[in-house]
């Protein structure tokens, strides 16, 4: 059994509808998927419907933006009631957060010579509930500033560039709790990725593992060899499902983050969600 546990559509940063999405999935001969868009379950709905007609298991999930003593963490949640009112309360605070930072974005690019207008944003974020700095990127491509979303995040658009403004995210602690009471499970994703390795320790995730943490996401594309390691190392220490996903977003990111680029074990997914 072929399983993807982190995939994006347009319903936040992701080029693929949820539809299509799945479809997708299906011809790549996955058997389930996770649809974990950014902040936001709007997808559901269309990625169920699609999965029932191909025969493709979906996991309804989420990606929520999280930060602990200033680290930014993606936190993945699995199977949980959407409409749990602390949970659904603290989406539209993140989701708001999202909303206050494109104008001063925008500022920061206009004075470097690239201004853009909320409107160019919007027509490439089309239908998404999340919108955020892919979005961004895109806009910027669209008006030739730049090549790809590769280039927008190596030079703009994240901490210490230029174009980079920071926003409101959930607590850490926090959001492994509401997904908890909202029923669901926890996962840390990619968190020795770039600028969380060294900071995303084994003692926090011990006492994150004690505060409700279901899971780690440990092959995915971001992590090397090392990095796969050491954090199933840790999993295994902690008595943590060890999930692996494509982190998938469609045309925004490279072969790499194709579609079943990584997989999660049936066991690890039992264990998981049973």
């Amino acid at each position: 059994m072929r399983i993807d546990l982190h995939t994006h559509s347009t319903r936040s940063d992701g080029t693929d509808t949820p539809g299509d999405l799945v479809r997708k999935a299906k011809a790549e001969g996955l058997d389930a998927i996770a649809l974990t868009d950014h902040d936001a379950t709007e997808g559901w709905a269309e990625a169920q419907e699609a999965a029932e007609e191909v025969g493709l298991r979906l996991i309804r999930g989420i990606e929520i933006s999280t930060q602990f003593e200033g680290l930014s963490v993606h936190l993945l949640g699995y199977e949980f009631d959407p409409g749990y009112a602390p949970l659904v309360e603290e989406l539209e605070r993140v989701l708001g957060g999202r909303n206050q930072r494109l104008p001063r974005i925008l500022d920061r690019l206009a004075a470097l010579g690239m201004p853009l207008t909320e409107a160019e944003v919007f027509a490439v974020a089309g239908d998404a509930a999340a919108w955020g700095r892919p979005h961004v990127a895109d806009a910027m491509i669209a008006k030739g500033y730049i090549k790809d979303r590769d280039e927008a995040f190596r030079d703009w658009l994240v901490p210490g560039k230029p174009g980079y403004v920071g926003r409101y995210s959930a607590d850490l602690f926090d959001a492994v709790r509401l997904l908890r009471e909202a029923g669901g499970r926890p996962v840390v994703a990619h968190a020795w990725a770039r600028e969380s390795r060294g900071k995303m320790t084994a003692e926090l995730l011990g006492e994150l593992t004690a505060a409700g943490l279901a899971g780690l996401e440990v092959d995915h594309p971001d992590h090397d060899e090392r990095a796969r390691a050491g954090l199933r190392a840790i999993a295994e220490d902690l008595g943590l499902a060890r999930t692996g996903s494509s982190d998938h977003h469609g045309a925004g990111k490279g072969p790499a983050f194709h579609l079943g680029a990584n997989l999660t074990d049936p066991e690890q997914l039992e264990r998981l969600l049973g």
